[in-house]
């Protein structure tokens, strides 16, 4: 059964305590985000902290590609032509919400995976290295006094949008992580009872 996190608080432990900024972290919706955004310094402050993760081989098969400015608007434009190419008879408000899609936030991280051949480490294992990089950023960021979503779309999967930033053959994003400051404080969800989900296994 979900349980919320409000619900029943736990007793103060030094565990509870070690925990609790973890446990307030929450996804702010793209829309719901604004200036201020980390600044060059910040961000890669914030990033120092998000390549932290879990690589097999120290393969590092990640990179970044930020969207912020003007560069926001004029990858909307893009956007919004390419939503016509590929859709040609989508809606004007669907179209004009992919040109918009990376302009509410001040910032946009892309998180591109490096992948390709590799006889040590398998491309599931990198991928999911570059994975924990989109979370681990938005952790960082919430840290740091700032908030973020962590999204997808048809546009991390689309071969052209792929060619404006300037992927190789072997890349692909795996998320566009939106970083802003909240217009609001997003309520509190459900959240599952990991008591639930465990298993022991025996033989």
């Amino acid at each position: 059964m979900p349980v919320s996190a409000d619900a029943a608080p736990l007793p103060a432990t030094p565990l509870d305590r070690a925990l609790a900024a973890l446990d307030r972290r929450r996804s702010v919706p793209n829309v719901q985000l604004e200036a201020p955004g980390p600044d060059e310094a910040t961000l890669l402050r914030l990033l120092r902290t998000a390549v932290r993760v879990p690589d097999h081989g120290k393969r590092v098969p990640f990179r970044f590609v930020t969207l912020s400015g003007d560069a926001r608007h004029a990858f909307g434009e893009r956007l919004a032509r390419r939503s016509r190419e590929r859709v040609p008879d989508a809606g004007d408000a669907a179209v004009e919400k992919d040109r918009l899609r990376f302009t509410h936030a001040p910032l946009v991280v892309t998180v591109v995976a490096r992948l390709g051949p590799d006889e040590k480490i398998p491309e599931q294992e990198r991928l999911l290295t570059a994975g924990c990089v989109c979370f681990a950023l938005l952790q960082a960021a919430q840290a740091a006094g700032f908030r973020g979503c962590w999204l997808t779309g048809w546009a991390a999967y689309d071969p052209v949008v792929a060619g404006w930033l300037g992927l190789g053959e072997h890349e692909r994003v795996v998320g566009f992580v939106h970083l802003g400051t909240p217009r609001l404080d997003p309520p509190e969800r459900e959240r599952p009872d990991p008591a639930d989900l465990l298993t022991a296994w025996a033989p």
